[in-house]
């Protein structure tokens, strides 16, 4: 049991597996072999959580590798349907604006990603150009005068 120091045993495993591949907590419970509410006090238990996301973070990674792996055989179709004479034109403006919407947000991630890498250059050349005496230390015990 988590509580009592023991180690997050197979059993813990296998239910945050059922639970994972499940519709209800009773179904994961039966899959494991154990009550519905031993599965619910083990799922108020911090430890149990973490495994529940680290496991859920898992299989989202694993879901978009295969997304990203496919990207190129998706931008393909939509080309070749944009392309294509034919196709249906409504067929064809939609590929055509996937197209333009995608370049449009690519353009926009780059923008992005050139600002950031820009101020994290500023941020570290202004970080190493510091002195330990430049900075300020607030000596006056004396309120600051009321802005109003």
């Amino acid at each position: 049991m988590l509580g009592h120091g023991a180690r997050f045993d197979q059993k813990m495993e296998q239910a945050v597996a059922a639970l994972l591949s499940h519709r209800s907590i009773e179904d994961a419970a039966r899959e494991v072999g154990i009550s519905r509410n031993t599965l619910v006090r083990w799922m108020k238990e911090p430890e149990f959580q973490a495994e529940c996301r680290e496991a859920r973070r898992a299989i989202l990674s694993h879901a978009i590798g295969r997304l990203q792996d496919a990207a190129g055989a998706a931008a393909t179709t939509v080309l070749k349907i944009m392309l294509d004479p034919n196709a249906p034109a409504p067929t064809r403006l939609r590929a055509a604006e996937i197209v333009l919407e995608q370049a449009d947000q690519a353009g926009e991630i780059e923008n992005i990603a050139a600002r950031v890498a820009m101020l994290e250059r500023a941020a570290c050349s202004t970080s190493k150009s510091r002195k330990p005496s430049a900075d300020l230390t607030w000596l006056s015990a004396r309120p600051l005068p009321d802005a109003a």
